[in-house]
């Protein structure tokens, strides 16, 4: 009766201790973290829409113009109608808001971004995305190129 299987008390106590002790240092850290994840998110959101409004300026061969309404909402405008650079009855538009994700997360835009159907961009902006972690660039190029300044 020697040849009993399993683990002994004591070593079950050693494992949930180790597992508790792991777990006591890991989780302040990821807490610590997420803020700056949060701004991480934001801004490849803005980076993408900018991105995905210029794809569509080349692809529909119309201009598509981005309005930055406060420190957290903006419009894409698909200026298929009039090309004025105004939102006109039956154009395209679609709202964001990213507070909806990001709740922590602010930006200010110098500019308001116009892509053109060649791919290129007038109204060169900045936009500077913050919370209380820090602060990310992303800049729009005369070129169209969307990326993020470090």
């Amino acid at each position: 009766m020697d040849n009993q299987r399993g683990f002994s008390l004591i070593e079950m106590i050693v494992v949930v201790a180790i597992l508790a002790i792991s777990t006591g240092i890991a989780i302040p850290v990821y807490i610590a973290m997420k803020p700056s994840i949060r701004l991480n998110g934001a801004t490849r959101q803005i980076m993408g829409d900018l991105m995905w409004a210029r794809m569509q300026a080349i692809s529909q061969n119309n201009e598509f113009k981005v309005f930055f309404l406060d420190n957290h909402r903006y419009l894409i405008l698909d200026d298929d109608i009039t090309e004025n650079g105004n939102i006109d009855d039956g154009e395209l538009i679609i709202k964001k808001d990213i507070h909806d994700e990001y709740y922590d997360v602010t930006f200010n835009s110098t500019n308001e971004p116009i892509f053109h159907p060649r791919g290129n961009a007038s109204n060169l902006a900045t936009i500077t995305i913050t919370n209380f972690s820090g602060t990310k660039t992303v800049a729009v190029a005369i070129t169209g190129q969307v990326k993020i300044k470090k």
